[in-house]
């Protein structure tokens, strides 16, 4: 179990996402007297069962005051468990909340720098019983998810992205959550082989003869290292998840052969990858109906 606290503005929000996104059951705002009692119920605690990560924060006004007691109970219990304590300098602190105009919560008739020291009074024993401190002052949402990789799970997020090698057809339309998109329509085209016509990219026959073209081997060759390269600034920008969409005409031979070579190639320098096919069958489909209709 990991502790989420903090002070308010320090960035808890973005860490709560950040560690969903790293495989922990993220429950926010929970009350500190119902920490232990989470710590027992059997749906979270078996064998299997995801990390969870609590957030708590002065947001839960005189219930707060029970944290620490609650981390006594959990330490009483035997419950693995571990405290991130988010800090910020006062002046960021101040800025977030002039931009966000939301109200600080413990600034009352008070001005928000006071707000923020009677904050820190507050937080100062638990922030002594932290296990992790993170100062994100000058850290980026993208650098937060890869310092928490770091620091909780001991281990180097940079390429935990998933990414989704995605054929389409053009005459589909482009996939909407596509980040990079990539035409292969300048490829000879197999569905002019009378033999290949309902075959896709997947037949053996059908992407021995897309790759066998000197331009098809060139796209492949110069694209895999620059997206090898890329990849790890995207997730280094925080993102979760990169669609990279290869498309043709009909989304069922070229883009599919090409996104299968690609996803090969990338396989083993991304830990979470996955090659789609949008729009294989429905062109294969649209194929055979019109061949019916002759």
């Amino acid at each position: 179990m990991l502790i989420v606290t903090g002070m308010s503005g320090a960035g808890k929000t973005h860490a709560m996402k950040a560690l969903e996104d790293l495989g922990f059951f993220c429950i926010d705002n929970l009350p500190p007297p119902m920490l232990r009692e989470l710590s027992r119920l059997p749906e979270l605690t078996s064998e299997g069962a995801p990390r969870i990560a609590v957030a708590m924060d002065v947001r839960g006004q005189k219930m707060f005051a029970h944290l620490e007691s609650a981390v006594k109970g959990l330490e009483q219990d035997g419950t693995a468990h571990q405290i991130l304590f988010l800090d910020c300098a006062d002046d960021v602190l101040v800025r977030r909340y002039s931009e966000t105009r939301r109200k600080h919560p413990l600034s009352e008739e008070r001005s928000l720098y006071e707000g923020i020291a009677r904050e820190r009074n507050v937080l100062a024993p638990v922030r002594m019983r932290a296990h992790f401190v993170l100062d994100t002052t000058r850290m980026k949402t993208g650098e937060l998810k890869l310092q928490l990789g770091r620091s909780v799970l001991g281990r180097d997020v940079s390429h935990d992205i998933a990414v989704d090698v995605m054929s389409f057809g053009f005459k589909h339309g482009v996939p909407l959550d596509a980040d990079l998109v990539f035409d292969v329509r300048f490829l000879s085209n197999p569905y002019y082989v009378p033999e290949m016509r309902v075959q896709t990219g997947l037949d053996s026959t059908v992407f021995e003869f897309v790759l066998s073209l000197p331009e098809a081997k060139q796209f492949v060759d110069d694209l895999t290292p620059i997206l090898a390269r890329w990849i790890p600034l995207h997730a280094t920008a925080g993102k979760a998840r990169l669609v990279i969409a290869i498309g043709c005409t009909g989304g069922q031979h070229r883009s599919v052969a090409i996104a299968e070579e690609i996803g090969a190639r990338l396989f083993g320098q991304v830990h979470n990858l996955e090659v789609l096919h949008r729009d294989m069958r429905k062109n294969v489909e649209q194929i055979i109906e019109r061949m019916a209709e002759v």
